[in-house]
């Protein structure tokens, strides 16, 4: 019999007659709280438990009840990953070595470094159970062989020419760029490129450089050594190290420090890296996908990022449009997440009807395809009688234009007013910003740098005037 994954908690059978030492091997283990003790006297009350799904059993050799090697035996049938530690006061060499050929994890014997040896091994089973735990996740999105058009949903042009870079990327180990606005499923792309590459049965590693402060993403990106600073009392790998030979994903790299953009150019030009607190350099072999929601072009301009790095992650650039863009993808992608919701939450078969089906197609999704999953979900759960109505769509965007027309202003300050919002809404990106408000960039910088006089009211005739407006 295999217990799954999901069965296998942290759980920890302690086997000892003794009840002194019973109680204090129940002490050691319970020095970790996120172990579940439960302690028998005997083998056999033990495995009358096996259905609890242990993670570890520590065990006395010599049982009232069978031998200890009886015992594992009987463990092992039932899981053989259910790693077990045995206690002994024996500790005659061709004992041990029976034990550890039989399938034992250790053979501690009940000396003065019981505890020490006891914890030890905990941490070394742990450490074995995470390693089986990411090798599991790895080869399930590998068996799942990520196929684009099934990962990403969509039917519109758009998504179609997303389908093709996607493929292109997937053939080679060249550097993709992925930009888009927040919500339109950027690290989904990169792990449909990963799996779909040669690096597939390798380590995914994400890293989202805005959710960590610039102090501690050096040590994240590139480990540190014992003693680099107070508190690191032990060697630290880093996300480099752990995406060798896999693929490491930047999200949000615009966001990098530039004291530390500085170090990512270096390690991206020589392959390599030093450990924070390290002196030898560290060869890696990873692919680089970075994305951001803004424009890298821009931010080089405004100071923001390095140039030569710039062109290092360029790559392969891939826009992910937005889902207003889109064409009749939003049908598909609610009727997706509507019936992917219901299955899951046992809400039986649920269907969108054509006032609800109006009300999608006219609304802009500022949040994108996260948005649009938020509110199917949420359609789903208020729905009645099988049937999202209208009333169960519900659109929360945090960021409407408040009181727009309300005021009387002049005609420059309803202007900037607008050109902010357009510029928040779409992340700062100027292009796209004069794209959509068809004025030219300049008009737009200039505002920005102030360059104007606002009381001049032919300064104002001219502005407005202008070829580029």
């Amino acid at each position: 019999m295999k217990v799954s994954d999901k069965q296998q908690v942290k759980r920890v059978l302690v086997v000892e007659e003794d009840p002194d030492y019973r109680r204090l091997v129940e002490y050691i283990t319970k020095l970790n709280p996120d172990y579940e003790v439960y302690c028998f006297q005997t083998a056999s009350d033990c495995l009358d438990n096996l259905h609890l799904n242990p993670s570890i059993i520590t065990s006395e050799y010599q049982l009232p009840d069978m031998s200890g090697k009886e015992f594992l035996s009987r463990i092992k049938k039932y899981d053989e990953n259910i790693a077990v530690i045995i206690l002994s006061g024996k500790t005659d060499i061709p004992t041990v070595v029976d034990m550890i050929q039989s399938g034992a994890t250790n053979y501690i014997p009940k000396d003065s470094s019981m505890k020490d040896e006891l914890l030890k091994t905990y941490n070394r089973i742990k450490l074995h159970m995470d390693l089986r735990k990411d090798v599991k996740n790895i080869k399930d999105k590998v068996d799942q062989n990520f196929k684009f058009h099934e990962t990403i949903k969509g039917e519109s042009k758009a998504i179609r020419r997303i389908f093709n870079l996607l493929e292109k990327a997937a053939k080679t180990d060249i550097t993709v760029s992925i930009s888009g606005e927040t919500g339109t499923g950027k690290e989904l792309a990169a792990q449909a490129i990963h799996f779909n590459s040669k690096r597939k049965r390798n380590q995914f590693v994400a890293v989202n450089v805005a959710a960590i402060s610039k102090d501690l993403l050096e040590s994240e990106l590139f480990g540190y050594e014992k003693g680099a600073f107070t508190g690191a009392n032990h060697r630290k790998l880093g996300q480099f190290e752990f995406a060798d030979k896999g693929t490491l994903f930047l999200d949000e790299v615009a966001e990098m420090d530039m004291s530390l953009q500085v170090k990512l150019l270096r390690a991206l030009q020589e392959r390599e890296f030093v450990r924070v607190g390290g002196t030898e350099p560290i060869k890696f072999d990873a692919r680089i996908i970075v994305a951001t929601n803004k424009d890298l072009g821009i931010e080089v301009e405004k100071g923001n990022f390095r140039e030569d790095l710039y062109y290092r992650l360029l790559g392969l650039p891939i826009h992910l449009p937005p889902l207003r863009e889109r064409d009749g993808d939003i049908l598909i992608l609610a009727s997706y997440f509507l019936k992917n919701f219901s299955r899951k939450n046992d809400l039986g078969k649920l269907e969108i009807n054509e006032a609800s089906v109006e009300k999608l197609l006219n609304y802009h999704f500022p949040g994108n395809i996260r948005e649009l999953k938020a509110t199917v979900e949420l359609a789903a759960v208020m729905a009645e009688d099988g049937l999202v109505d209208a009333k169960d769509i519900n659109f929360r965007s945090p960021k409407p234009i408040q009181g727009f027309l309300l005021e009387e202003v002049s005609l420059r300050e309803y202007t900037e007013r607008i050109i902010h919002h357009y510029l928040e809404k779409y992340d700062d990106n100027v292009l796209l910003v004069a794209q959509k408000l068809k004025i030219g960039k300049s008009t737009i910088y200039r505002m920005l740098k102030g360059e104007k006089n606002k009381d001049n009211d032919a300064d104002l005739e001219g502005f407005a005037n202008s070829p580029d407006f």
